[in-house]
């Protein structure tokens, strides 16, 4: 594939694919001609807004067609996109802007009650790098805000910009050149900043693609937040370089889904085993557009693969291994038994090498998707992917004769609530800001719904199991914060004084 950049992607989309639908969000519909019009209207009002080559653009919003406008607009204007986690509380959100230098933000005025920007300025930061903010309506009418920018009027600063200079723009972005910063949380509790070049966005959405065999006669129904990777490279990029048809959904509805798979006759559905699992047990109308289903980032038994194909009437069940820092390494192909399906992340793709080092067997990865590095962190960049360019993933696994790589744990305790990846670290550095709190740890514990949730083992006086995960709703995503609060007079260590948290696993199971 010869494009190479995000932009030149939306470029060839339209030219290739013309008035066919590319993206579909409620009432609106727009073909991929549109859609490159309106990428351009946005990347010619940022820079009518002093967005430069190389500037960072964050995007806080839910899966909208304002979030793929606002960040291919934004790379199309030669910036860097910087994704915000949705259920990330006001002092994280803070923490990633003034981390990543953000120029301009594009905030959701209002979603699920919330007012994003409002819970910002709330924290009294000083964010002195960030001169625009765009408030998208989304539940209520437009509301100015001083300083701030609505929707519309952000969209009609583009009449300041001429369209051959932000073609000019988008012609000057590189194959190299850094497209997003993707935040991923670290072992250390502090989230890292991974950066990809735009090559490597397309190559892996590329890759993605090609593994599932998607055409233009697809359509897609994203679930999988557009601020992960997998939402907007394996979603999004993957619709602008196959011409499938994007659906957004803000908020997963099993009953709404339902709904749209019918109406929309959607054909891809990716998404964790629970989204499967809810979907199972409400199934109604005519899901008989079902092709391509992708799961992972959980425990997937045979026995869901099967219902998948059985019953929602999937063709093809995939399932796959990815981190943040190479996006997607390894899947199934069509045609894999369920069996394989279930015991599997399948093999290699989008040009990685796959390997295990040492024991208990590090997963380890290399090729030209691996990640540039961590924005800033240099020590923990060279930690992370070693002076042969292999990737430490952190994940311990097995290769079959095959090449079929099967995950069997983690090095640094890492668990997955939903599909999001909770560092339990990050958690007990919050915990140990609790008065009476002594000490701590978090583990994560199997659970139907989720896969994971957090357990907090806790040593201290005067507190309550509600009091605990009170605190942490306040400082941590909801997915981060435990389900369950147990205390102790003391926890079990070994010589040297590190926790054992294999011992609280196993007498949580």
């Amino acid at each position: 594939m010869g494009q190479r950049t995000i932009p030149a992607v939306v470029r060839d989309a339209a030219a290739k694919f013309g008035s066919a639908e590319a993206l579909v969000d409620g009432g609106l519909r727009l073909g991929f001609d549109d859609l490159l019009e309106r990428v351009q209207a946005v990347a010619r009002a940022f820079a009518a807004r002093g967005v430069e080559l190389g500037d960072r653009v964050a995007i806080n919003l839910p899966n909208t067609h304002h979030w793929v406008l606002a960040a291919l607009g934004a790379l199309y204007a030669g910036a860097t996109l910087v994704p915000v986690n949705t259920r990330f509380t006001a002092a994280e959100t803070v923490d990633l802007l003034a981390r990543s230098r953000a120029k301009a933000l594009v905030v959701a005025a209002d979603f699920l009650g919330t007012d994003r920007h409002a819970a910002i300025l709330a924290t009294g930061a000083e964010l002195p790098g960030l001169r625009t903010v765009v408030r998208v309506p989304l539940e209520q009418p437009h509301r100015p805000v001083a300083g701030t920018l609505g929707w519309e009027e952000f969209l009609a600063l583009s009449e300041q910009v001429t369209a051959v200079e932000a073609e000019a723009r988008a012609d000057a972005v590189a194959p190299d050149d850094v497209s997003d910063i993707l935040f991923t949380s670290g072992t250390s509790g502090r989230a890292k900043g991974v950066l990809s070049a735009h090559r490597q966005a397309v190559g892996v959405a590329a890759a993605w693609a090609d593994c599932g065999r998607v055409t233009a006669g697809d359509r897609y129904l994203v679930i999988n937040p557009f601020f992960h990777s997998f939402g907007y490279k394996a979603g999004i990029l993957v619709g602008l370089l196959t011409g499938a048809t994007i659906v957004p959904q803000a908020v997963f509805d099993t009953g709404a889904a339902l709904d749209l798979i019918e109406r929309e006759r959607i054909s891809i559905l990716p998404g964790a085993p629970t989204i499967f699992q809810s979907l199972l047990r409400e199934r109604r109308g005519d899901l008989s557009s079902l092709r391509l289903a992708v799961t992972g980032a959980a425990t997937v038994p045979a026995s869901l693969v099967r219902r998948m194909r059985s019953e929602l009437g999937f063709e093809t069940v995939l399932t796959a291994y990815g981190l943040t820092e190479a996006v997607v390494v390894t899947m199934c192909r069509p045609g894999d038994d369920a069996e394989l399906v279930a015991r599997t992340s399948g093999r290699a793709t989008a040009e990685f090498e796959v390997a295990i080092q040492g024991s208990p067997g590090e997963i380890v990865v290399r090729g030209p998707n691996v990640m540039l590095g961590y924005l800033d962190d240099p020590e923990a960049t060279a930690r992370a992917v070693d002076e042969d360019g292999w990737l430490h993933t952190g994940d311990v696994g097995e290769l079959d004769p095959g090449g079929n790589l099967t995950i069997t744990g983690r090095l640094k305790d890492m668990y997955i609530c939903g599909g999001f990846n909770v560092y339990p670290a990050e958690v007990e550095h919050a915990l140990t800001e609790l008065a009476g709190v002594r000490d701590v740890a978090v583990v994560g514990v199997p659970d139907e719904r989720l896969g994971e949730v957090g357990k907090a083992f806790v040593v201290g006086s005067g507190l309550t199991a509600d009091a605990v995960v009170a605190f942490c709703r306040e400082r941590l995503a909801n997915y981060k914060t435990p389900r369950f609060v147990e205390f102790r007079d003391e926890l079990p260590r070994n010589a040297s004084g590190k926790v054992l948290k294999r011992l609280l696993t196993e007498e949580s199971a």
